[in-house]
């Protein structure tokens, strides 16, 4: 296994310039599955491949807390998320969010297939509309009376702008960014009065949802979550959601470009769509690597890991990883059908176990949403003018330039 021994002084710049390409290209040039390099002027080991992944993982070795810069956790993920714990404290956290995303999943993807249907009846009777933002409004119907939020129609477009704006703003300096700490500062504040309502008894919520479900939630500690804790995890169960529409943006670029598969994913074969889903996760730049702290000291492919020191796994890289997927800038969903995808391999949102790990518990539902949603997108009669569909890489999250604007037809 290669390893890059080339000591930068500091490679902030070149990421912010390069964004998802800088670490797949410096391992690549190095032929490398480990980087040394410096981050904020900070000493980083970057790690890549499966192996790598099964390291990472291990709470022996990498642990999350305290490793989440401060502006995600302000825009991304919030203060005292789940993401930010380890040991016991994650593992209790972690199995509200395994029992609430697995057991409801089917009924989340009922309630967003319907709020596409009626949704697109109206989509005809507008001149255009942008595949982003109407499927940001559809899964922000969908969750919220998946979850039990209160929101009437009229808050839906506020609250959607706010919910894409939490995950645009969080790896960003600038207005994106600034705009997402606002966002959450007012989600939080509503869901932490939403919270404190439920405990008095002076709000009602349908019987098992999540806000029922995260104000009951005790953790290791056996303490409740205090309010604004309860709404930061609330917002890990509806930001996620609406995260899918990056996904949906990107299945719209690829029936664009790859127009023969419409037809077969139309049909909704299950084994095709799924495969057809892991394939735009795999293929489109999503989240371009993941970050932890070494717990003590390390060492991994014969490179030292100072305990402390910065570590992270090449999440866009060995998505696009040759030896893992044969032609891998080719989009092929037949790659997937059939095939038992090991845990460490296909990494668009972690590796690992979800239950145990820090593995995205919503990835299962981010799953049967974009099957169900491609589904839906290939039956839809549309077409699409002439618009910018380049997908910036330096830009994180990116998405299609234009967002797709697609012209429905009145027959859809």
């Amino acid at each position: 296994m290669a390893r890059d021994r080339t000591h930068r002084l500091d490679d902030t710049l070149p990421l912010a310039l390069k964004g998802y390409s800088w670490l797949p290209d410096r391992l690549r040039r190095a032929n490398a599955d480990v980087l040394v390099t410096r981050l904020l002027g900070q000493r980083a080991v970057a790690l890549h491949g499966p192996e790598a992944a099964r390291f990472f993982y291990d709470e022996r070795h990498i642990r999350r807390h305290g490793a989440i810069p401060g502006p995600v956790q302000d825009t991304l993920f919030g203060r005292g998320a789940v993401h930010t714990l380890d040991g016991e404290a994650h593992r209790v956290r972690k199995a509200m969010f395994m029992a609430l995303l697995t057991g409801g999943i089917d009924g989340l993807v009922a309630r967003t297939e319907a709020a596409w249907d009626e949704a697109a009846r109206g989509w005809a009777e507008r001149p255009s509309v942008v595949l982003f933002d109407v499927t940001a409004e559809v899964l922000t119907r969908a969750v919220c009376a998946w979850t039990g939020v209160p929101v009437s129609e009229a808050e839906v477009p506020d609250l959607a702008a706010d919910l894409v704006a939490l995950v645009d703003g969080f790896a960003t300096a600038g207005p994106r960014h600034w705009r997402a700490r606002r966002a959450r500062g007012r989600r939080e504040a509503c869901l932490a009065d939403l919270v404190e309502r439920v405990r008095r008894g002076d709000a009602t919520v349908p019987s098992g949802s999540a806000v029922g479900a995260v104000a009951a939630h005790r953790d290791a500690d056996g303490s409740l979550l205090d309010p604004r804790t309860a709404a930061v995890e609330l917002l890990n169960i509806i930001r996620p959601t609406v995260a899918v529409t990056w996904f949906v943006a990107f299945a719209g670029h690829a029936l664009h470009r790859w127009p023969a598969h419409r037809e077969r994913l139309a049909t909704a074969d299950p084994a095709f769509a799924e495969a057809y889903a892991h394939e735009i996760r795999r293929f489109y730049p999503f989240a371009p690597f993941v970050g932890g702290r070494a717990v003590t000291e390390l060492s991994w492919a014969g490179e030292r890991i100072p305990a402390g020191a910065t570590v992270l796994l090449d999440l866009y890289g060995q998505n696009h990883d040759p030896r893992l997927w044969p032609d891998p800038y080719r989009f092929d969903p037949d790659r997937f059908v059939g095939r038992e995808i090991g845990e460490f391999e296909l990494v668009p949102q972690g590796g690992g176990d979800p239950r145990t790990g820090h593995r995205c518990p919503g990835e299962m539902t981010t799953v049967a949403l974009l099957r169900a949603l491609a589904v839906r997108l290939a039956r839809l009669d549309y077409r699409l003018p002439q618009q910018d569909l380049d997908i910036p890489l330096h830009c994180i999250p990116t998405r299609p330039a234009s967002g797709v604007v697609i012209e429905v037809s009145p027959t859809a």
